[in-house]
C-alpha cells in the first residue's frame, strides 16, 4: 500500500511520497506469521557474560555434587559448549580499549567490562583467552575497578550489587565488598514495599532475593538479630521467589536479570532449585546461533503498537481485526506478582515475563483506537470498550503525587527508575485525550470522563515543572551515549511535544519553547542525535521532525531534516538501528524496529502537512 499523489505537486512531495511508500512496505514486511511485530534486539556482550556464568555456576555445581554424592551424572556438554561458544564471541567482540560495551555498537563501560572479565576467569582455561583477560584487566583498572562501579550506580543498588556478586562467585571480588540485600524484606506483604524503601527499583524482586540470599550464604552479617532474621528468611522469601517466576522461566524476559538469580542459587549449592533449574531452561533457550544472547527476549507489543500507531490507514484493512484482538489478548487481567498492580495494563511483550507499565499501556489503547477509526467503525465494540476503560483506569490509579506517572509502581519515588517521567507522562496524556475524543468514552461514566480530565490537566502541570530553563524534557528509558550523562533531551523533548499536538495545544508556550530546543539542536547535516553535534541518528531525526511538524510545520529547518530521511531511506542506512535504549539502570540496547517505525512516523506527518 502507499500514497497517491496529484500530478502538481513538487519535487520534494514526489521523493517523500516515494520514501514513504518504501518505508511503509517495508515495515509491513516485517511481520511474523502471526501477524504482529517481533523485532530484534541487540546481543549484548553484558547478557552473554552472565549467562555464561550462570551456566558455570550450575555446572560447578552439579559437578561437586556427583563427586560428593556420587549421584547420576549429567551431561556436561550441555553447558560446556554453549559456555565456550559464548567465550569465544565476547572474544571476537572485545573494543579495542580491552573493554566492552552492552550492545555490539556501545562504548566499552565498567559494568559490562567487569562482568565480561569475570566470566573469562570464571569459565576459561588459565591460558585460554590470555590476552583478551589481559587486555580487560587494563581497561577496569584505568577506568578505577570496584570503587567506579559503585560510583556510577551511586545509591540505586539494582545493579551494582548483583556485578559485584558476579564477580566475587568468579573470585574477582571480596565478598566483603558487596553490599548485602535485605531478601528478608521481599517476605512482607507487597503493599508495604515502597514504605520499607527497598535498595533495589520495584521491577528487580527477583534480584532482591536471589542476589541477598548468595551474600548473606558467602557473607553473613555480624548483627546477631538481623542474622536470625535472615536465617528465617531464606525459605520464605525463596517460596516468594517461586510464585513470581513466569512459567518460562525467564525473568522479565530478560537474560541477565534471569542469570543473576540463577548463578546465586547455584552458587550457594541450590542449581536444583526449581527456580534455578527453570532459569537454566530460559538461558539455554535464549542463546543465539553465533553464541551470543540478546538483552531481553522480544518487545513485541511495544512495537506493534509503535508500527500500528506510524502506520495508520496504511495498515491493510484484513489485518485491523486480527490486530484488534490480538492486541486486547495481551492486557493482564490478574493482579501482576512484581509490582502487585492491578489488572489493566498492558506490558511490552506478549510473553511470560513481561509486566505492565505506563509506557506500553498508553501505546495499546492508541493502537486500539487507531484501528478502530482505520476499520471505519463507527459502533463500539463492548469487548474493546471494556478493555479500554480497564486500561484508562489502569493509568488513573497509577498517577504519582507530583502528578507524573512512572512505569511501573505508583509511589516509588526512591530510584530513578521508579521516579515519573516526562516522556512517560506525555504518552499517558495522549492515550487519555485519544480516548475522550473517541467514540468509547460516550458511554462511560461522566465521573470517568472528569478524572480523565482531570489528570490531563495535571500532567500537563508536572510536564510544565520538569521542563528544563533551556526548553527541553528528559527521557527515562532511552538515552544516548555521547551526550553529557547519556542524557537524550531529543527523544524526551519531541516525545512531549506530541502531547502538545494531539490535545490542540501546540501554540502553548511552553511547547514553543520545546520545538525551539529542537531546532537549535539540530546538527549541521540536517540531522538530529540526542543533541547538537551528537552524531544524527534516523531514530533521533525521525522524532525531531515529526515533533516540529506538529508544533510548528512552517519552521524552515524541516526542509533539511526530512531531506535528510529521504536520504537515508534512499541509500537503505534507515534500516540501521543506533543504540539509544536503556535497559534497567544504563544498560544501552539497539532494536532493528525503532528507526523503520519512527521513519514511517515521521515521513507520514510530513506527507500530510505537506499535501495540506
Amino acid at each position: 500500500m502507499g500514497y497517491s499523489v496529484s500530478i502538481n505537486v513538487t519535487h520534494l512531495q514526489e521523493k517523500l511520497n516515494k520514501s514513504l511508500k518504501q518505508a511503509v512496505d517495508h515495515l509491513l514486511d516485517q511481520r511474523n506469521s502471526n501477524g504482529f511485530w517481533e523485532g530484534k534486539l541487540s546481543t549484548s556482550a553484558l547478557s552473554t557474560a552472565t549467562a555464561i556464568m550462570a551456566l558455570e555456576m550450575i555446572r560447578r555445581d552439579r559437578q561437586s555434587k556427583i563427586i560428593a554424592f556420587n549421584t547420576a551424572e549429567f551431561n556436561a556438554d550441555e553447558l560446556s559448549s554453549p559456555i565456550k561458544k559464548g567465550l569465544h564471541w565476547l572474544s571476537e567482540n572485545q573494543n579495542s580499549d580491552g573493554g566492552w560495551g552492552d550492545s555490539i555498537k556501545s562504548t566499552s563501560n565498567i559494568s559490562t567490562t567487569m562482568l565480561v572479565h569475570a566470566s573469562f576467569q570464571a569459565a576459561s582455561q588459565n591460558k585460554e583467552f590470555k590476552e583478551i583477560k589481559q587486555k580487560a584487566a587494563g581497561y577496569i583498572k584505568k577506568e578505577g575497578g570496584v570503587p567506579a562501579l559503585i560510583k556510577r550506580y551511586g545509591k540505586d543498588k539494582t545493579f551494582s550489587v548483583p556485578i559485584l556478586t558476579h564477580c566475587a562467585l568468579a573470585g574477582e571480588v571480596d565478598w566483603k565488598k558487596v553490599q548485602g540485600l535485605p531478601f528478608e524484606l521481599s517476605c512482607i506483604p507487597a503493599r508495604f514495599y515502597k514504605t520499607v524503601r527497598l535498595p533495589v527499583v520495584s521491577y528487580a524482586l527477583p534480584a532482591l532475593i536471589a542476589i541477598g540470599q548468595v551474600g548473606f550464604h558467602f557473607n553473613p552479617t555480624r548483627n546477631p538479630i538481623t542474622k536470625l532474621l535472615r536465617d528465617w528468611a531464606r525459605k520464605p522469601s525463596l517460596k516468594k521467589l517461586i510464585s513470581i517466576q513466569p512459567e518460562n522461566g525467564g525473568f522479565l524476559e530478560a537474560t541477565p536479570l534471569t542469570s543473576f538469580v540463577t548463578m546465586s542459587l547455584a552458587g550457594m549449592g541450590l542449581s536444583d532449585h526449581p527456580v534455578a533449574v527453570k532459569g537454566l531452561q530460559f538461558i539455554l533457550n535464549s542463546i543465539r546461533e553465533d553464541g551470543s544472547w540478546p538483552i531481553d527476549t522480544n518487545l513485541s507489543t511495544w512495537l506493534t503498537t509503535l508500527s500500528i500507531n506510524a502506520l495508520g490507514d496504511n495498515l491493510p484493512d484484513e489485518n485491523v481485526s486480527e490486530l484488534k484482538k490480538w492486541i486486547c489478548d495481551q492486557q493482564y487481567q490478574t493482579v501482576h506478582p512484581f509490582t502487585n498492580t492491578d489488572p489493566g495494563g498492558w506490558a511490552w511483550t506478549n510473553l511470560p515475563g513481561g509486566v505492565p507499565d505506563a509506557d506500553d499501556t498508553p501505546g495499546a489503547i492508541l493502537a486500539i483506537l487507531k484501528l478502530t477509526q482505520s476499520n471505519h467503525q463507527h459502533e463500539t465494540d463492548p469487548a474493546i470498550q471494556i478493555s479500554l476503560q480497564k486500561g484508562i483506569i489502569w493509568l488513573l490509579d497509577l498517577q504519582n503525587s507530583n502528578k507524573g506517572w512512572p512505569t511501573f509502581c505508583r509511589g516509588w519515588g526512591t530510584l530513578p527508575f521508579d521516579q515519573s517521567a516526562a516522556d512517560i507522562s506525555a504518552h499517558v496524556i495522549r492515550s487519555f485525550s485519544a480516548w475522550l475524543n473517541s467514540n468509547y468514552s460516550q458511554s462511560a461514566s461522566e465521573q470517568l470522563k472528569k478524572r480523565v480530565s482531570k489528570a490531563i490537566q495535571s500532567g500537563f502541570q508536572y510536564l510544565s515543572q520538569t521542563q528544563h530553563d533551556d526548553g527541553y524534557w528528559l527521557p527515562l528509558w532511552f538515552g544516548n551515549e555521547e551526550c553529557e550523562n547519556n542524557e537524550n533531551p531529543v527523544y524526551g523533548t519531541s516525545r512531549v511535544l506530541l502531547a502538545f499536538r494531539d490535545t490542540d495545544q501546540s501554540q502553548h508556550s511552553e511547547a514553543i519553547k520545546g520545538c525551539q530546543f529542537l531546532i537549535q539542536n539540530q546538527n549541521s547535516d540536517g540531522g538530529w542525535g540526542g543533541m547538537k553535534n551528537a552524531a544524527s541518528s534516523v531514530e533521533e531525526t525521525s522524532l525531531a521532525v515529526e515533533a516540529i511538524l506538529g508544533i510548528q510545520p512552517d519552521a524552515p529547518e524541516l526542509k533539511a531534516g526530512i531531506h535528510w530521511l529521504i536520504e537515508k531511506v534512499e541509500s537503505g542506512e534507515y534500516l540501521t538501528p543506533s543504540p539509544i535504549g536503556f535497559y534497567f539502570a544504563n544498560l544501552w540496547y539497539f532494536e532493528e524496529l525503532y528507526p523503520q517505525i519512527f521513519m514511517v512516523s515521521a515521513l507520514k506527518a510530513a506527507f500530510e502537512t505537506l499535501k495540506s
